[in-house]
C-alpha cells in the first residue's frame, strides 16, 4: 500500500485564504532584482519611483513567502503595511511623515522576515533547493537590514559617515551608497572609501561584520549536519516536510 504524498508547505492554508504562497526561490529572485536594479535606476528619470517599486515587490514577496500559516500571515501583513505605506508617502508626500518612520517600520519587518526564514532553515529535515534559497535570502536580508539601519543613522546623526574617494557630489549615505557600504561590511571586505565616524555607526558596522561572518559559519555547519543525517532519515525515519 503506497503512502500518501505529504502536502506541499502551506498548501492547506493557501487554499483557505486563496493566494499563491511564494517559494524561497521566488523571494530570492525579487531580492536579486532589487540589488541589481538599485545602482542603475538611481540616476535615471523616475528612478526613485522604480526603486520604491522594487522595494515594495521585495516586501510583499516576503509576506507571501513566509505567510503559509494564518497567524504568520496576519503578523506579516500588519508589519509590512507601515513599511510599504511609509515608502510611498515619502516618495509623493514627504511632508506627511518623517523619513525615519518608514525606515523603522522597514527594520521591524526585515527582522521578522529574517526570523521566519532562519526558523525554517534550522527546522528543515533535509537540504533541498528551498533550504538553500532561504539561507541565501537570509544573508541578503541581513545586508538589507543594515542598509536601513545606516540610512536611519545618517538621517538622525549628521556626518556619521566619511567619504574618502569619489566625487563629492556622491558623498551621501543614500541609495546605492548605503547598499554598497552595507554589503561590503557584511562580507568584511572594507575598501575604506566609506568610513563610519560616529560611535553608533561604528557599532553598527562592527555588529554587521561579526553577524555576516558568524552566519556563514553557522549556515554551512547546519547544511553539512543536514546532509550527513539525510541517509539515516531515508531509511524509514524521515520527518515530514516543514513549512513557514
Amino acid at each position: 500500500m503506497s503512502t500518501p504524498r505529504p502536502a506541499e508547505p502551506g498548501s492547506a492554508v493557501t487554499r483557505r485564504i486563496g493566494f499563491h504562497r511564494f517559494s524561497a526561490a521566488e523571494f530570492l529572485i525579487a531580492l536579486v532584482l532589487l540589488f541589481i536594479g538599485i545602482p542603475f535606476v538611481e540616476h535615471i528619470d523616475k528612478g526613485e519611483v522604480i526603486e520604491v517599486m522594487l522595494m515594495t515587490l521585495v516586501l510583499i514577496s516576503g509576506v507571501l513567502a513566509v505567510g503559509g500559516r494564518r497567524r504568520t500571515l496576519v503578523w506579516a501583513v500588519i508589519l509590512v503595511l507601515p513599511a510599504v505605506t511609509g515608502k510611498w508617502l515619502k516618495l509623493f508626500w514627504p511632508e506627511l511623515v518623517p523619513p525615519e518612520l518608514s525606515l523603522v517600520a522597514g527594520l521591524v519587518f526585515l527582522v521578522f522576515l529574517i526570523w521566519q526564514f532562519l526558523h525554517f532553515v534550522l527546522r528543515a529535515p533535509r537540504v533541498n533547493a528551498e533550504v538553500l534559497c532561504a539561507g541565501i535570502s537570509i544573508y541578503l536580508l541581513l545586508g538589507l537590514l543594515w542598509t536601513f539601519a545606516y540610512l536611519l543613522v545618517a538621517g538622525v546623526i549628521p556626518d556619521s559617515f566619511a567619504f574618502t574617494a569619489g566625487p563629492t557630489t556622491t558623498h551621501s549615505m543614500q541609495g546605492a551608497n548605503a547598499f554598497y557600504f552595507s554589503f561590503i561590511t557584511l562580507s568584511t571586505v572594507g575598501y575604506g572609501d566609506i568610513v563610519p565616524v560616529s560611535n553608533v555607526a561604528r557599532m553598527l558596522a562592527a555588529m554587521e561584520a561579526v553577524t555576516g561572518t558568524l552566519f556563514v559559519a553557522v549556515l554551512i555547519a547546519r547544511l553539512v549536519a543536514l546532509h550527513s543525517s539525510e541517509g539515516l532519515r531515508s531509511k524509514g525515519h524521515d520527518a515530514d516536510d516543514i513549512e513557514f
